[in-house]
């Protein structure tokens, strides 16, 4: 009766809340575009035909722009297709004034922070020194993604939403200065909640407390005026990019970053979201596994900037940088547990550098003895299936955990398409069969991992913000693959008859949504 109750609460506080009317008014538009669209080919054959000749220069401008190839077949498909809408709504994307305001305002806030993330000589060194191909992958991070490696930083590793979540209120109870919690997903619940009540208490002791979901929460989980309600509480808070009944690719950038930072000392990312799910007091797709990292040291100040980042975006008056930032040339100490090296990253779509995709792509090609990996989704361009299989042919052990159980049944037919590919390589492919996989995990040699947010998917790689750790040589690395090895026997092999076996339509659908997929 209770969860049919609140599914009932759920449904009609869609019908009648600002959902409704944000799918109301885009249909409105896009019937309006359609209708113009009908009216103009029926006004002139002429008119048609200009539009075909439209759409084969478009296609010769598409082939020649610096583009990943996937993106480029999924945009001359529409337009060859559908010579008027496609190229209409090809143009739309090009020409999108939504997208350009947050497009300038977070590169203009990266290079006014960019002295603030400087990269310390003296570790870039040592990290040379002991590695000279690590230390080029953080030479690149740093050139071209504009995040440092550091040493002096303890990492602890969650294997579990549950135990991260114990450990999060924990060092939320401590803090003292600043508490800063950038989140994709936040639900009111027994996590929200009680993380929530501790925010409450820290900023009535006087406890700056910054809070920021993503604006697509605005739709079905929080009211549109949360921040508000935020504010009556001494929360400073801001929704990210919130849904509005307009035509724009601003709405595909969402911010799909987990981020805490307590004091400028600790932080935490990972998959981990606040909702019930992860935490495993609200079941769904069976059990929720999900992973997390705990940073404590100098390469905290990454996650700082990188919240601070994307706070001031949407800040009149920007807040100084300087006041959160602690001393990360050795006035701390030496953090207990901080050897090795560690490099918070964050990616974001707008400067067109999928740093995220890269430093999976290094891993994959500086591999040795194994890569494993756990994803949620598995919807791959070209190259990074190709670096996958490349990896697995020449000896090292790769192989991938995915859901058994999926929250997204078209997600979930488009991986399977890349399944027999794989296999045919060399890489071996296991389901987790007590539910659902929601960890973003790789982790090769006994030497380096990242956790993170970045899933093996487009919408990680190229649409979303996204942020996460790489590790090296420390002793989490070993953490990291002993919960690897503890899932996977928790997990059913897939083989060439676990594919023959997909049904007709599962297959036909995933092959199709794979033409569309670097646009989905």
């Amino acid at each position: 009766m209770k969860e049919y109750q609140r599914k009932l609460r759920g449904l009609l506080r869609i019908v009648f809340g600002r959902t409704a009317y944000v799918v109301l008014f885009l249909l409105i538009q896009i019937g309006i575009l359609f209708s113009v669209i009908k009216w103009l080919s029926e006004y002139s054959l002429y008119f048609y035909a200009g539009f075909i000749l439209l759409g084969g220069v478009t296609c010769i401008y598409i082939i020649n722009e610096r583009d990943n190839p996937s993106f480029k077949l999924g945009w001359i498909i529409p337009v060859l297709a559908f010579p008027v809408f496609g190229v209409l709504f090809y143009i739309l994307t090009k020409v999108d004034w939504g997208s350009r305001f947050i497009t300038d305002r977070a590169n203009r806030l990266v290079k006014e922070t960019a002295d603030y993330l400087r990269q310390d000589n003296r570790v870039e060194e040592r990290l040379c020194g002991e590695d000279m191909r690590a230390g080029s992958l953080a030479g690149y991070v740093s050139r071209w993604g504009g995040f440092p490696v550091y040493d002096n930083t303890s990492v602890t590793y969650f294997p579990s939403g549950e135990k991260k979540f114990e450990r999060l209120k924990e060092e939320l109870r401590q803090a003292k200065e600043f508490i800063f919690l950038e989140y994709f997903i936040v639900e009111r619940g027994v996590m929200w909640d009680s993380i929530l009540e501790i925010l409450e208490q820290k900023a009535k002791e006087g406890v700056e407390v910054r809070f920021m979901y993503d604006g697509m929460c605005s739709l079905m989980l929080l009211p549109y005026k949360y921040p508000k309600q935020m504010e009556k509480k001494g929360i400073h808070c801001h929704a990210f990019s919130p849904i509005k009944p307009m035509l724009s690719t601003v709405h595909n950038n969402r911010d799909h970053r987990k981020i805490v930072v307590i004091d400028g000392h600790t932080a935490f990312t990972g998959g981990v979201n606040l909702a019930d799910e992860y935490i495993n007091v609200r079941k769904r797709f069976g059990y929720w596994k999900d992973t997390a990292v705990m940073l404590k040291g100098d390469a905290v100040k990454s996650f700082t900037i990188m919240f601070l980042q994307m706070w001031n975006i949407w800040e009149r008056t920007q807040i100084s940088c300087e006041k959160y930032l602690r001393d990360t040339k050795g006035s701390m100490g030496r953090e207990p547990g901080g050897e090795g090296f560690v490099m918070p990253y964050g990616d974001s779509p707008l400067d067109h550098e999928p740093v995220g995709k890269y430093v999976y792509m290094d891993i994959l090609s500086q591999a040795k003895t194994y890569v494993h990996i756990m994803t949620p989704y598995l919807i791959l361009d070209d190259e990074t299936l190709n670096a996958l299989v490349f990896a697995a042919k020449r000896g090292v052990e790769v192989v991938i955990i995915m859901p058994h159980i999926p929250d997204k049944k078209y997600a979930f037919f488009l991986a399977h398409t890349y399944y027999q590919e794989l296999l045919d390589g060399g890489v071996k492919i296991y389901e987790y069969t007590p539910g659902f996989v929601h960890a973003k995990v790789f982790v090769s040699d006994d030497e380096k991992a990242v956790v993170g947010t970045i899933n093996l998917d487009f919408r990680s790689l190229y649409h979303h913000f996204e942020c996460a750790a790489y590790i090296y040589r420390n002793p989490a690395v070993a953490d990291v693959e002993r919960d690897f090895k503890a899932t996977l026997d928790k997990c059913m092999e897939i083989t060439e008859e676990t594919c023959r076996a997909y049904p007709f339509y599962q297959k036909l659908a995933g092959q199709g949504l794979r033409l569309i997929a670097p646009l989905m």
